[in-house]
C-alpha cells in the first residue's frame, strides 16, 4: 500500500515538472501573435487597423521576427535577455502605403525594451508600461 502511494505521488510530481507552464521566453515561439492594443495613437484601434491587424512571429533559430505591419511584410533582428527585448530596424519591406498606421506600429517597435507573457497575451513594454498587446492567432 505504501509503495502504491509513493509511486502515485512520484508520477504526479513527474507529470507536473514535465507539463508545467512555459517560461516567458519559450512562450514567444511556435505561434503567431496578432496586435489587439497599441498605446499612443489618438485614433481608435479599429480605425487604425480596420481590415488587417499587425502580426509578429518569433524565430528562435535565426534571431529574427517577421510579420505584417497591417499592410506590408517586415522582418527584423531581436535580442532577448531575461524579460528585456530589443528589436533591430526592420529589413526590406514591401512599400505599399495604406494610410500611415503601419508606420506607427513599426515606430513603436523601435521603442520597446521589455516584454511579458501573461494569460496567453504578449505584452511589449517601454519600462514597465505595456505599449502593445498581442493575442495568439489560431492556425
Amino acid at each position: 500500500m505504501k509503495t502504491s502511494i509513493i509511486l502515485f505521488f512520484a508520477v504526479i510530481v513527474l507529470a507536473e515538472s514535465c507539463g508545467g507552464p512555459k517560461s516567458s521566453e519559450e512562450a514567444l515561439y511556435g505561434t503567431t501573435w496578432e496586435l489587439e492594443y497599441i498605446s499612443g495613437p489618438r485614433i481608435a484601434f479599429d480605425g487604425l487597423f480596420p481590415e488587417k491587424k499587425p502580426q509578429i512571429t518569433f524565430d528562435k533559430e535565426s534571431g529574427k521576427v517577421s510579420g505584417t505591419d497591417s499592410c506590408n511584410g517586415y522582418s527584423a533582428d531581436y535580442e532577448l535577455a531575461e524579460n528585456t527585448i530589443v528589436f533591430g530596424d526592420p529589413g526590406p519591406t514591401t512599400m505599399m502605403f495604406c494610410g500611415g498606421s503601419e508606420r506607427q506600429f513599426l515606430e513603436m517597435m523601435k521603442k520597446i525594451d521589455g516584454y511579458s507573457v501573461e494569460d496567453g497575451k504578449l505584452n511589449l513594454l517601454v519600462g514597465e508600461v505595456p505599449m502593445m498587446r498581442f493575442k495568439k492567432v489560431e492556425p
